[in-house]
């Protein structure tokens, strides 16, 4: 799999201090990952963003999902986008209450995300 992985690395002199991780395919990069050693203004946009789009735009990758949660995304051309997860639950008390949250969570994600769309620096099309 190291052909679908663009790993972003961040040094200070020659210590590494942050890094990105991203798995990509032929249409979409997912980022995903994130971590520093130390506080760097901007560092986080730099490698999880900034990074990641030119290199959507160098290998011409359509799609670039930079991962859940955020307002600071729609100031950096994300719009809000619903993904979703596959789970089984073998325990079945455990499945019912994480169903119930789910279904409850489900609706405050959709109200969030039309407030979202709401501020979203894009035109309507």
């Amino acid at each position: 799999m190291p052909q679908n992985i663009l790993l972003v690395l961040a040094y200070l002199g020659d210590e590494p201090i942050a890094a990105a991780l991203n798995i990509y395919h032929q249409t979409t990069l997912y980022g995903r990952y994130w971590g520093a050693l130390r506080y760097v203004p901007n560092l986080h946009f730099e490698l999880c963003y900034y990074q990641a789009q030119e290199f959507c735009i160098e290998e011409k990758i359509q799609f670039f999902e930079g991962g859940a949660q955020g307002e600071h995304k729609l100031a950096r051309g994300f719009k809000p986008r619903s993904t979703c997860s596959f789970h089984k639950i073998a325990q079945p008390d455990f499945a019912h209450a994480i169903q119930a949250f789910v279904t409850q969570e489900s609706q405050g994600i959709a109200a969030y995300t039309n407030e979202l769309e709401e501020r979203a620096p894009f035109k309507a099309q």
